[in-house]
């Protein structure tokens, strides 16, 4: 897969993600539970995923990513211990203060995105970029 495709495949992942979201806002609190279910699980796949990739590319991998990577992954065990220890909030304040706290964390998780996002469309630009210099100078080799 060309880095041009997977950009595009981040594209279909981010709209899909879009329309999740959106629906998610219509349904009832335990078909929402399960769609949150639903989401924590497949971020733990991609985690998993990405993880196996990260080793394998271990010895071409720059520090900069490993340390964004080691950043990120604190950030998500910060938040899902949070989650995971969160207990049963009758209280009004309490669950308006989770509830803004999530709201918080969602919006530091998009700010990622997006910066990953820039920084993904700039990397696949500067791979095509060097794949053209490469065939330009076979081309004159």
């Amino acid at each position: 897969m060309t880095a041009s495709d997977s950009f595009t495949k981040l594209k279909e992942q981010v709209e899909k993600a879009e329309r999740r979201v959106n629906e998610a806002g219509s349904q009832d609190k335990a078909e929402l539970q399960a769609k949150v279910d639903e989401a924590r699980k497949n971020a733990d796949d991609l985690a998993a995923e990405l993880h196996a990739k990260t080793r394998q590319a271990s010895d071409q991998a720059e520090g900069h990513w490993q340390e964004v990577r080691s950043d990120w992954d604190q950030h998500i065990k910060r938040i899902r211990e949070r989650i995971d220890a969160k207990k049963a909030a009758h209280d009004s304040d309490v669950a308006e203060r989770d509830a803004e706290w999530a709201e918080a964390d969602a919006l530091d998780a998009i700010d990622f995105a997006s910066s990953a996002v820039e920084e993904a469309e700039y990397a696949v630009l500067d791979a095509m970029l060097a794949r053209k210099d490469a065939e330009v100078l076979a081309a004159s080799s």
